[in-house]
């Protein structure tokens, strides 16, 4: 990763719904895309109802739009070819590194604990000495693994499954998103975040691909003005991460500025909607409260743990470099930290610069967040992973300045190969 990586932002454009009014912005979302309003009114002609959706037309059996759309089958062809290049890799890389059972070098840390939560709960189980971390961890990914528990018995491989199948939902939904930008966008979207550099995260028993998957179907859906279901969306990915509130955020904005939010015929009735991602955190923190007497238990155990507490901007890049020194075996992760910290700085700069306000009310709280409320860089590459706005730039570079893309993916195959390797034989690297 390089900063020259983030320069895709400032190449957003996104196309001028068909029926746009006149004098309306660029960027500014009518409700329906010009393919989606082209198939509603073929749809209206014929007498059928057309769109994601098809059901019964001209006699035909409803077929899934993921099998016969071309776009949505190159997402799931790169999802899986992706998926086989990483596990060929993670073989390759185990011998003389690690002798652990191959499913174990993908569930390590985050998913042992959600796995812990799944069976004990936040009170772990008996004889874990640090029990006390467990409220870091929201519930929903721990929720899935119960849920699956009676058809696989085995947690580690449960939180592959849901990996598995979150992914493909993701590789289809970041794919018709990326075309909303720009047309042909897609594929070079899907295929620089499923090869970027942390990756791995994605293929693991980690909570990212369960949220990404939640996460860029809400965002899809509100473009599309589907504020209802935009927002039951956004809940789910509220219950996995406590990015699910930065995403509520950005669509709030989404809703105030877009032609097929509060700006259309009785839009304001659909706010209220906007304001349901914020009740999984409500109940969370009730639930922790009854358990610990601590309302912010979530944040209390970061700052125990892993030493997550406000600083200086300044304070944490220094306190970050310093401890690059330290641990010999961590000062490449590190120096990954500071490098991914730089290119979200950039992002941000890059999305204010071109007025994309509601992905930059989505990618400022990460901003705060990773760089403020802790006392060194810590997760920020695995962050990089929910900053959808970054790997749809490099999608629309790869359209309209193929050499960005290429570029992009130079740097960022042989790093993400790098990583993947270290996690899968036991190396922290985020």
């Amino acid at each position: 990763m390089t900063d020259r990586a983030p320069a895709g932002p400032v190449e957003i454009t996104e196309p001028e719904p068909a029926d746009a009014e006149p004098g309306a912005r660029p960027g500014e979302t009518t409700g329906e895309t010009t393919g989606e309003t082209s198939s509603k009114t073929t749809a209206e002609t014929s007498g059928k109802t057309t769109g994601e959706s098809t059901g019964e037309v001209a006699g035909r059996r409803w077929v899934p739009r993921f099998l016969t759309d071309p776009g949505d089958r190159l997402a799931l062809l790169l999802w899986a070819l992706s998926h086989v290049g990483v596990l060929i890799y993670a073989y390759l890389a185990g011998p003389g590194r690690t002798t652990d059972p191959f499913l174990n070098r993908f569930t390590r840390w985050d998913a042992e604990n959600f796995i812990a939560i799944a069976q004990f709960g936040y009170d772990g189980p008996p004889g874990m000495q640090d029990a006390g971390k467990l409220p870091a961890f929201f519930p929903g990914m721990a929720i899935l693994i119960k849920v699956m528990r009676p058809v696989v018995e085995d947690g580690r491989l449960a939180t592959m499954i849901i990996s598995l199948v979150a992914s493909a939902v993701l590789a289809v939904a970041l794919s018709r998103l990326a075309e909303t930008y720009a047309a042909g966008s897609g594929r070079y979207t899907v295929a620089a975040l499923f090869l970027s550099p942390f990756a791995v995260f994605l293929y693991s028993g980690y909570s990212e691909a369960l949220f990404l998957a939640l996460a860029v179907s809400a965002w899809l859906l509100a473009r599309n003005g589907r504020w209802e279901d935009a927002a039951l969306c956004a809940t789910g990915a509220a219950t996995v991460r406590i990015s699910g509130l930065f995403l509520a955020f950005g669509l709030l904005v989404m809703f105030l500025v877009a032609e097929n939010g509060r700006k259309r015929p009785g839009g304001w009735r659909l706010l209220p909607w906007l304001a349901l991602p914020g009740v999984p955190l409500v109940l969370y923190s009730v639930y922790q409260w009854t358990r610990t007497g601590d309302w912010l238990a979530y944040n209390s155990v970061q700052d125990r743990f892993w030493g997550r507490h406000a600083v200086w901007p300044w304070e944490a890049l220094a306190n970050t470099w310093s401890m690059s020194d330290d641990v010999a075996s961590l000062t490449t992760s590190y120096y990954e930290e500071i490098i991914s910290a730089a290119v979200l700085l950039v992002l941000a700069g890059c999305l204010a610069v071109r007025r994309k306000w509601p992905e930059l009310a989505y990618i400022t709280p990460q901003v705060l967040s990773f760089l403020t409320l802790s006392s060194f860089y810590m997760s920020i590459g695995r962050g990089s992973l929910t900053w959808f706005p970054l790997w749809i730039a490099i999608g629309v570079a790869g359209v309209r300045r193929p050499w960005v893309w290429l570029v992009s993916m130079a740097i960022m195959i042989p790093v993400m190969a790098i990583n993947t390797g270290n996690f899968t034989t036991g190396a922290w690297i985020g």
